[in-house]
């Protein structure tokens, strides 16, 4: 349970927006850190599972291999695989929410001279555990969040030299990863201090890349 901050192990894995907009608004998220860290984010939706009785209705284990529709019947036929035995399950109502990656098999394009490299390819979905990159040069391929979180966290935590490649040059804000008026709304219940902040959050994002109307009408359910 947790799908990203389950799946990814990678050093400095976060949040790349500000977890009173990630968070769910009938739980509001409390933790000191607004960007926050993986480990934090997967208890947090665990506890959320546990509080509300929704782990007791996940099938974990169970991976869809297809879904048809039935118009005489009404209704969807699922098939899952679980331990390598095919079942089917039927439902009225089917939300596919698998994401843009592949879980099995991050993608990995094609680099002229790969096998010429003596040292190890990593795909930081399938980090190793035991890796030990302490004193080594790196080259991190890429700038995307998963590069902007990986890099730092690299060079603290011993790596020789790291390297950035990017095709495009990025621009990169330090701001602080707790959000100050979180401290200033403690006197308020979580769920007020919650959507006081989530407003703010969502005012100020009217200047950056999200338009103003689509932004005052996620502020107005709140």
């Amino acid at each position: 349970m947790g799908g990203t901050w389950d799946l990814f192990r990678y050093p400095g894995i976060r949040s790349d927006s500000d977890m009173y907009t990630l968070g769910f608004r009938f739980r509001p998220w409390t933790g000191h850190q607004s960007i926050a860290e993986g480990q934090p984010i997967l208890e947090y939706l665990k506890s959320t599972a546990v509080m509300y009785g929704i782990d007791k209705r996940i099938r974990l284990n169970h991976k869809v291999i297809g879904a048809d529709w039935s118009s005489a019947e009404n209704h969807w036929t699922v098939r899952v695989e679980n331990d390598g035995a095919e079942q089917s399950i039927t439902c009225s109502f089917l939300f596919l929410c698998s994401g843009y990656y592949n879980y099995e098999q991050g993608y990995s394009p094609t680099f002229a001279g790969a096998e010429d490299f003596t040292g190890p390819i990593i795909h930081p979905q399938h980090w190793p555990e035991d890796l030990d990159y302490t004193g080594k040069n790196i080259v991190v391929i890429g700038s995307g969040a998963t590069a902007v979180t990986l890099v730092p966290a690299l060079v603290n935590s011993g790596a020789g030299h790291v390297t950035m490649l990017q095709r495009s040059p990025t621009y990169i804000v330090s701001q602080p990863d707790r959000e100050p008026w979180a401290d200033k709304l403690k006197w308020l219940s979580d769920e007020k201090a919650y959507t006081v902040i989530r407003w703010k959050t969502c005012s100020a994002s009217r200047s950056s890349t999200r338009p103003a109307g689509r932004c005052r009408r996620e502020c107005a359910k709140f």
